[in-house]
Formats: structure tokens, C-alpha cells, sequence
């Protein structure tokens, strides 16, 4: 046995220790277990956000952009920066209202604000059907890092069993407690490691950072460029824009929002979380200083990039270390998106179904759901053949689709209906359906657009049509009665 599996195994311990006693002297009821009492300060709601935000996508997907793509990867940059401009301005209205009614879930948020339990079903199955592909990411990550780190010793499929079993147990005692502590220990190790290779590599193999760029640039001029077709400019500016939009309505995103213990910490955490965001450059380096070292990655195997350049740089304790800062990244996020997409299945679909149920008992669903959804994820995880990035901009196609009816619903005078808003999601989520399963793309339906148009990232094409339909049919409902909750909403 390596150093490597004793590093590995060595976190994982710790990590499952402390996320189990987190629930110490706390009385587990839904709101303890789902939003912390709403009583977490700026630093654990920063690492909270900090810890869904950065995930094996950080750890293995950017780094394979910068690998495979070049110049279109610095897109990860602007719209992990720009999300956090509208998250100032906007979530500290969500906490307020979430306060004020007592609400534990992303669908209650729309429950309450349209006054329809059936727009809570919605969004509720929307929300889990986006983190799926999100929680298969952390999957698909988990298995890749700790096959890899451990220099093939545990196969993918024993790492993703090992990791599922060990999240779901802490997740189902400790609730989000589980994830705030285990995001402490995640948050310093990987800041550390990513920042240590993200140096040392392009120095140990080029000299310095700007001639690993020089030897990059001789050798392809048009890299680290915008191509001039398919990932172009109107890509990249509408994958911004959808994926800023997108990372907003994420359900663990809400929750992690709804734990903060004032507005305060809301727009302390808008401010400091985009600075964690300059870690992504040192991610970056090493993607690119891989190109040369391990050439030859094609497709999917792009992911492994800074894992094979790590192994072959360093001795098999570091790489151990590497590859524990990665696990983390994946049990840490998949810890909030299992418990997220449990409690929005039984508070706002279990709930609506069987109104007469307990919050005990709604509780005790939400705890006993986790294993369930996990099981699903772990069979996504085996029959499925996407890239990290895919997986991801899947599932934010999907989600963004939550946006519209959010923002209008923080107006003063909401136009739109719960009819309008449910004919929009559902529309929006339709056509990022369709054209995921089909591969269609605006160029193969309208060959005779113009290229800038056939690029564009179709997330957005599906928030046009959400839009469309969302106002149109809000214009024929409006005559319904409209509810106080709409009235009194808070103004952003």
C-alpha cells in the first residue's frame, strides 16, 4: 500500500468524524438539520457558499478547459466573478422574506411568493433534476481523483461507493452542520494545495509562469483565443450570462442563504467570495502546463489533466494530499445538494401530496430520501459518458430556467402570475430537454442563421422562450386574484 491511500483514507476519516459530530448539543429538527437554525455567522456562510461553489469541477473541470480548449475556459472566471455582483443586490431580500415565513427549501420560496403549492411541486422536481447531474459531477470527480491519486490501487466505481456511503451518513445525522464543519477543513486544503501546484508546476517544468505562456503561444498561436465559430464570442458571452443567472437559483445556494444570521453577513459574503475566485488561475496554470507534459488527453480524458501532471511531479504522499483536497471538493458539495434535493422532495412535494404530515415527519422523509437520491445518482454515475464541464452546463441550462419568475417576483408590483410562471419554467426546461437529448443546437434548427447566432449557448435560447411564454400567459391570467404574499413581497 502506497502513501498515497493512507493520505487519502487519513481525510476521509476525519472528515466523516467531524461531519457526525456536528449535530452535538443541537436538537435535530428540519430547521436545524436543513438551514442551521438560521443562525450562521459571514465565515460559515461563507464557507457554505464557498464550499457549493467550488467543487471537482474547480478541481478537475477547469483545468481541463484550459488542457482541451484554451481560451474559452476563462469563461469560469467571469461568471464565477459576476454572480456574486447580482448576489449582493438580491439575496438579501430572499433572506428576509425566508425569515419572515419560516422557509427551509428554494421551492417554499415560490410556494409562498405565488401562493401555489402546485408552483412548489415545480420547482421543487426542477431543482432535483438539475442537482442530479450536479451531484454526478461530484461523483464522476470523486471517482476520477481517487483512482487516480491512489495510482489505481481503488477503481472509480469502489471510490464512488466508498465516498456516496460516507456523505450520506454524516449528511443524514448532522444536516447542514455536517457540510459547514467539513467545509472548514475543504476550503484551507484545497486554497493551499491549488495555490502550491498552481506555482510550483509551470515553474518545475518551464521556468515561470509567462514563458510557459511564450512556449504555449510558439507552438499554437490561436489557443488561448476565442475561436471564430462554435465556443466564439456569442458563446462565451451567453454561457456567462446564462451560468451567472444560472449559479444564482442553484436550491443549496437558497439554503446556504437562509442560514446566515442577518442581511449583513448576505453582502459581506458577496464581497469576499469572488476573491476566492483568483484560486481558479492557479487551476488554470496547471491545465496549461499539463499540455506539454501529458500530451495527448482527448474527450473526457482532458479531466484527468492535472491529476497525471501532479503524479508525475511530485511523491506519492503530496499527490495523496492532491487527491484528498480533491475528494473533499466532491463530498462537501454533494453533502448540500443530497440534503437540498430531500427536503424540497418532501416539503414540497411529499407534503402538498399528504397535507396531514408532521414536520417530525416530514423531517424524518427528508433524512430517509438522502440514501434514495444517492442510489439514483451512483446509477447516473455508471451509465454515463459526459465530461465533467457537459455535465455541468447541463445542469445549469436547467436551472436558470428559475430566474425569471425570482426576479419578478422580488418587484414591488409583480406582473407575473403563478400560471405564467409555471408555463415558463416548464416550457424553459422543455426545450433544454429537448435539445440535450437530440444534440440539437440553434445551427442545426436554423442553418440559416449567422454564426454569431448559432453559438449561442442554449441555456438562453431555452430563458427566451421561458420568458415568452411566462409573460404571455401572466397576460391572460391577470385578471385572476392575486395574492397578498405578492402584494407585500419585499422590493429589491
Amino acid at each position: 500500500m502506497n502513501a498515497s491511500l493512507f493520505v487519502l483514507f487519513g481525510f476521509l476519516l476525519l472528515v466523516v468524524y467531524i461531519g457526525i459530530n456536528a449535530k452535538k448539543g443541537k436538537e435535530m429538527n428540519l430547521e436545524q438539520w436543513a438551514v442551521g437554525g438560521r443562525g450562521f455567522g459571514t465565515i460559515l456562510v461563507f464557507l457554505l457558499m464557498a464550499g457549493e461553489s467550488y467543487t471537482t469541477f474547480t478541481f478537475l473541470g477547469a483545468s481541463s478547459w484550459a488542457y482541451g480548449k484554451g481560451g474559452p475556459a476563462f469563461y469560469i472566471i467571469a461568471y464565477l466573478s459576476l454572480i456574486y455582483c447580482i448576489f449582493y443586490w438580491m439575496y438579501p431580500n430572499v433572506w428576509k422574506y425566508a425569515k419572515v415565513h419560516g422557509l427551509v427549501s428554494q421551492s417554499d420560496f415560490f410556494a409562498s411568493k405565488y401562493n401555489s403549492s402546485f408552483l412548489g411541486i415545480i420547482t421543487a422536481l426542477i431543482g432535483v433534476i438539475s442537482m442530479i447531474p450536479y451531484i454526478v459531477l461530484q461523483l464522476k470527480g470523486l471517482g476520477i481523483i481517487v483512482s487516480e491519486a491512489s495510482y489505481g490501487a481503488i477503481s472509480p466505481t469502489a471510490a464512488t461507493w466508498i465516498g456516496v456511503i460516507s456523505v450520506t451518513v454524516y449528511v443524514m445525522i448532522s444536516g447542514i452542520h455536517g457540510s459547514a464543519m467539513t467545509a472548514i477543513i475543504k476550503d484551507i486544503l484545497i486554497f493551499g494545495v491549488v495555490l502550491f501546484i498552481g506555482i510550483y508546476i509551470p515553474f518545475h517544468y518551464y521556468g515561470g509562469i509567462e514563458p510557459m505562456f511564450r512556449e504555449i503561444q510558439a507552438t499554437n498561436p490561436d489557443f488561448l483565443k476565442l475561436p471564430d465559430s462554435g465556443l466564439g464570442v456569442s458563446w462565451f458571452i451567453s454561457t456567462v450570462v446564462m451560468t451567472s443567472i444560472g449559479g444564482l437559483m442553484w436550491p443549496h445556494l437558497f439554503v446556504a442563504t437562509y442560514t446566515a444570521s442577518s442581511p449583513k453577513a448576505i453582502r459581506k459574503n458577496a464581497v469576499i467570495t469572488p476573491l476566492y475566485t483568483l484560486m481558479l488561475l492557479f487551476v488554470f496554470f496547471v491545465g496549461f502546463a499539463a499540455i506539454k507534459q501529458v500530451p495527448g488527453l482527448q474527450g473526457a480524458d482532458t479531466d484527468l489533466a492535472l491529476l497525471r501532471v501532479s503524479i508525475q511531479t511530485f511523491d506519492p504522499w503530496f499527490v495523496g494530499v492532491i487527491g484528498a483536497a480533491g475528494l473533499l471538493t466532491a463530498l462537501v458539495p454533494g453533502s448540500m445538494l443530497l440534503m437540498t434535493a430531500s427536503v424540497s422532495l418532501s416539503k414540497n412535494v411529499y407534503k402538498v401530496v399528504w397535507p396531514l404530515a408532521t414536520e417530525r415527519q416530514i423531517s424524518t422523509t427528508s433524512k430517509m430520501l438522502v440514501p434514495v437520491i444517492s442510489l439514483i445518482c451512483v446509477y447516473f454515475t455508471f451509465n454515463g459518458g459526459n465530461s465533467i464541464v457537459t455535465l455541468l452546463l447541463m445542469a445549469y441550462s436547467f436551472i436558470t430556467q428559475l430566474f425569471p419568475a425570482v426576479l419578478f417576483s422580488l418587484a414591488k408590483n409583480n406582473m407575473v402570475t403563478k400560471q405564467g410562471a409555471a408555463a415558463g419554467m416548464m416550457a424553459g426546461v422543455i426545450t433544454v430537454a429537448y435539445m440535450t437529448i437530440t444534440n440539437a443546437t440553434i445551427g442545426t434548427l436554423l442553418p440559416l442563421l449567422p454564426q454569431v447566432m448559432k453559438d449561442l449557448n442554449v441555456g438562453i435560447i431555452a430563458l427566451s422562450i421561458n420568458i415568452f411564454f411566462m409573460l404571455v400567459v401572466s397576460y391572460f391570467t391577470k385578471k385572476l386574484p392575486v395574492s397578498s404574499d405578492m402584494k407585500s413581497s419585499p422590493t429589491i
